[in-house]
């Protein structure tokens, strides 16, 4: 189940608790609250303060895999603001307020074109319109070359078998990898124009990452699949001393 259409289930549940006894059986029985009503407007004050902040302000996502690296680990926990492109109502997702839209660089967490109940976490890389390639490790925007610099020995924690870069992107620099032998199934060129109303995402593990260069499973993301922002660790249990890092 969404877990937002479950905090307005409870959110139901207890307003309709309490709502029973205030309008129908307080007249005619007593004024003392009962405590089931009681705890029913707890209940529904409670999930209903909840829904609104996660639905429009920051919700706490786990990084689940490794299409992140450098800049994300497999077990983060992060922060995403969902303000950050447009405030949208739970469960239906439909935008009310418009609050601005991403930009290249932006790390991003977004539902899945095709499985919108799998949420995904990806940089974009490409904006409406833009004309992309790339190949090998050369990704261009409308023709202009991506600036990266290799750093030698960078990637030693990752092992010897990835090269370490450091990517910019618009006025974004960020880490990436490059597995020296590229694995198997890895698409290493292709050649895009962004449509309207969507975005090309890739991850920051170029040669490990599901991203918008696989058609079937991913391709363009449109604009109301965006969830939000990636904000900030806030837990990393193998490893403390990345909570409170920025997402960049």
């Amino acid at each position: 189940m969404d877990f937002s259409l479950f905090l307005i289930l409870c959110c139901a549940a207890g307003g309709v608790a309490w709502g029973a006894w205030r309008y129908f059986i307080r007249a005619s029985d007593t004024e003392t609250e009962p405590v089931w009503a009681e705890l029913g407007r707890t209940v529904a004050l409670i999930f209903l303060f909840v829904l609104i902040v996660r639905s429009f302000v920051i919700e706490p996502y786990k990084i689940p895999s490794e299409s992140m690296l450098p800049t994300l680990q497999n077990g983060d926990f992060i922060f995403v603001t969902k303000y950050s492109y447009g405030l949208r109502l739970p469960v239906l997702h439909t935008q009310i307020v418009a609050t601005g839209k991403p930009r290249r660089g932006d790390v991003v967490v977004f539902r899945k074109p095709g499985d919108e109940k799998t949420n995904y976490i990806k940089r974009v890389v490409g904006l409406p319109g833009d004309r992309l390639s790339y190949q090998g490790r050369q990704l261009q925007i409308n023709g202009v070359p991506v600036k990266v610099r290799f750093v030698p020995d960078g990637a030693h924690q990752y092992g010897a078998v990835v090269d370490f870069g450091v990517e910019t992107l618009g006025d974004v620099e960020h880490k990436i990898l490059h597995h020296k032998k590229p694995l198997a199934g890895t698409i290493q060129w292709f050649e895009e124009t962004v449509p309207s109303g969507h975005y090309f995402m890739m991850g920051d593990n170029r040669d490990d990452s599901q991203d918008s260069r696989y058609k079937e499973k991913v391709g363009f993301v449109p604009g109301e699949n965006l969830v939000g922002k990636a904000a900030r660790i806030w837990m990393n249990s193998g490893n403390w001393s990345r909570i409170g890092d920025r997402v960049q």
